[in-house]
């Protein structure tokens, strides 16, 4: 059962979603742009706890709360690990007032149809139950279209739907996020054929039914407006996808009703060496900028 709190929060409250649920693939990226090298740890182990030690003291920093941040995206060994003992999510919820959800997708598919699937996710039943047993209120899983071609993209939003409706089925809100590329040359044409996939799976779900969507920032101002106002979609977030943090301000003030879900643009500046209070100072000002450009969407 859907935690009732959490779910007026996510629907109503001004704010904004981090994910810090960078998995094994960009977790080596996302070190070394925090400034920790990859010959300061040996292994997967030793990796993780790297960037568990970062995202814990992101949780931990005093801006860090809801009053700005109201929900992060965790991975799963962060979703097992804790914090001052606690585990993550109860953390994240008791502690700092932010609804916690997973990244439950295993990565992608090569492209078939200028588009990347989701890999298959065989055991995700049984990771569902894990998130609800360790109060979890929704999932995130990524899909990417890196061409404007509508088989692939029909292809992509069917997939995102139909795990979406296994998700439901555990209790647990879905954000379904078929990135398209920000790179690709006919970015526009796939994200009008990406809002009409979508719009109509949207029709044929129960009218009683919500899920949650994770868009990369459309080149046409306010063209997701149209799933915002949808009454079967919760909330509409952005994802960076590789703008810079400014740029992806702009572009999202831009988007009326639109709300960040940032990852690398929310961590830019922070760096292991800093102290506490420069550590602390620059997240602050990041989140503000963030909150700032998601309310003003």
């Amino acid at each position: 059962m859907m935690n009732v709190t959490m779910a007026q929060q996510m629907a109503k409250k001004d704010g904004f979603i981090a994910a810090l649920d960078q998995s094994g693939g960009s977790t080596p990226k996302a070190l070394k742009l925090y400034g920790v090298e990859e010959d300061a740890y040996s292994g997967d182990t030793e990796m993780f706890a790297q960037i568990h030690a970062m995202r814990a003291r992101i949780i931990k920093s005093p801006a860090f709360t809801g009053e700005k941040v109201i929900g992060a995206i965790l991975f799963e060994r962060t979703m097992d690990g804790e914090i001052d003992g606690i585990p993550t999510a109860d953390y994240l919820w008791d502690k700092r007032g932010i609804v916690p959800f997973l990244k439950v997708d295993k990565g992608l598919m090569d492209e078939k149809n200028g588009v990347q699937l989701m890999k298959p996710m065989g055991d995700l039943d049984a990771l569902l139950e894990r998130a609800v047993a360790k109060n979890i209120f929704g999932t995130k899983m990524r899909s990417v279209v890196n061409a404007a071609n509508k088989d692939g993209i029909e292809e992509i939003v069917a997939q995102q739907f139909e795990i979406g409706q296994q998700i439901l089925a555990h209790g647990l809100m879905p954000i379904l996020e078929p990135e398209v590329n920000i790179k690709i040359a006919d970015k526009a044409e796939a994200e009008a054929l990406l809002l009409d996939a979508i719009q109509r799976h949207l029709d044929s779900a129960p009218a009683a039914q919500q899920v949650m969507l994770k868009l990369s920032l459309p080149t046409v101002a306010n063209l997701y407006k149209p799933l915002v106002d949808n009454p079967r979609v919760m909330r509409v977030v952005a994802l960076s996808g590789g703008y810079s943090r400014d740029e992806a301000n702009q572009l999202l003030s831009a988007n009326d009703g639109v709300i960040a879900s940032f990852s690398r643009a929310l961590t830019e500046g922070l760096s292991h060496g800093q102290t506490d209070a420069d550590f602390d100072a620059t997240l602050a000002a990041t989140i503000d900028s963030i909150f700032q450009a998601s309310r003003a969407a």
